[in-house]
């Protein structure tokens, strides 16, 4: 018997002691608040706390993949890609929400995060998902509408929520007015809202691979020759003999979990960005990675597995509902907390942005993509790592 089918055949609920060590984790933080709080003043002790609360909670994190994965093979696509983006999506808008309403003000919190996530997805994950597919299928095929449904999206909510506020009159800096950020905080959910119907009723089709539906020219090559003939037992991470009320539980518990253990990271970061030094984007790197890794991870193996719409669903998806959700969210703790939020980007920043977008048209103005594509994403996110520590 293999080792993945044993892991398989084995009791449930044995699978789930990550839930063990998040529940003891957040039972000693909320413990040891005072000795949290004493870590301020140890640089070396808060980056030794940071580390440790981040392992936890990214293991937490793969477990909610684990489980959104199931519930999204069993839901079929596109409705079960955007399961998984919408459980991790609502993991890091809470994550930052907390993080953002507690401790020190970190006003710039929520758009380092924001641009954190694109970098990283866009670039990072993307590229690193493009290589490796490309290393092992030479090019590799996807339905194009998708790609262009997700990034005429992206484009404008990214201009709207991070490039406005630097050019606005009626506020000084990078900031809005309560009604600004109202507007913005109602229009991006509105117009989210109508992309999700789009997505799953209006035209399913669009973010559903078929080779059928390609012209001729842009037909995938034979299966032995790297094509996007989907493997047959790529879903087999989906496979689970528990019912779906235990996955959506433990879906649950998990998410509650790790954003209880997410409210003691405030403390070790404030500790290194506030007070030892470090750069403030790399708090907003630190909450992006965090949520987005596990996720991106399942990507970049679909695409080593031949299965490149399901990555450009979760990746795409992903940076979409960052924007689309995330932002409304910190707005609404801005407004209700009277803390200050900075939106508008720094001019490196705003020039990096938009070299990642235009580079992103330019990889999915056709329906294949190859190794070279996904180098010059890497290359952007290598440039965007460098420039966090270029004060």
């Amino acid at each position: 018997m293999s080792t993945s089918a044993a892991h398989r055949q084995a009791p449930a609920f044995l699978r789930e002691w990550p839930l063990v060590l998040l529940g003891a984790t957040v039972a000693g933080t909320m413990l040891a608040k005072s000795q949290l709080a004493a870590a301020a003043d140890a640089p070396v002790l808060a980056a030794a706390i940071l580390v440790g609360l981040s392992g936890i909670v990214i293991l937490g994190a793969l477990a909610i993949v684990r489980h959104a994965e199931v519930l999204a093979h069993r839901l079929g696509e596109p409705g079960g890609t955007l399961l998984l983006t919408m459980a991790i999506t609502g993991l890091e808008a809470a994550m930052v929400g907390l993080v953002m309403s507690t401790g020190e003000e970190k006003p710039t919190l929520a758009r380092d995060t924001m641009f954190a996530v694109i970098m990283l997805v866009l670039n990072g994950y993307l590229g690193l998902a493009l290589v490796l597919g490309g290393m092992r299928h030479n090019q590799q095929s996807y339905n194009p509408d998708s790609a262009n449904a997700f990034l005429v999206m992206i484009i404008p909510l990214s201009i709207l929520s991070l490039v406005l506020p630097d050019f606005t009159r009626a506020t000084p800096g990078p900031t809005l007015t309560p009604f600004q950020m109202a507007f913005v905080c109602v229009s991006s959910v509105a117009i989210y809202a109508i992309f999700l119907l789009f997505q799953t009723r209006w035209n399913r089709e669009f973010f559903v691979y078929r080779e059928d539906a390609l012209p001729a020219s842009h037909a995938a090559p034979a299966a032995g020759a790297g094509s996007n003939a989907q493997d047959a037992h790529a879903g087999h991470h989906g496979e689970s003999s528990a019912s779906t009320a235990y996955h959506v539980t433990m879906l649950a518990l998990y998410g509650a979990a790790v954003i209880l253990v997410a409210k003691g990271i405030s403390v070790p970061l404030d500790a290194l960005v506030l007070k030892a030094g470090a750069p403030p984007a790399l708090a907003g790197f630190v909450m992006a990675m965090l949520v987005l890794t596990p996720e991106s991870i399942a990507a970049v193996r679909a695409a080593r597995q031949n299965q490149l719409q399901r990555c450009v669903n979760v990746l795409l998806g992903s940076v979409l509902a960052s924007i689309g959700l995330t932002v409304p969210i910190v707005i609404i703790v801005s407004l209700t907390t009277g803390r200050e939020l900075v939106l508008g980007l720094e001019p490196v920043q705003i020039v990096l942005l938009g070299v990642t977008l235009l580079v992103s048209m330019l990889t999915f103005g056709r329906p294949k993509t190859n190794l070279l594509m996904g180098s010059v994403h890497l290359l952007l996110f290598a440039v965007a790592a460098v420039l966090i520590f270029d004060r």
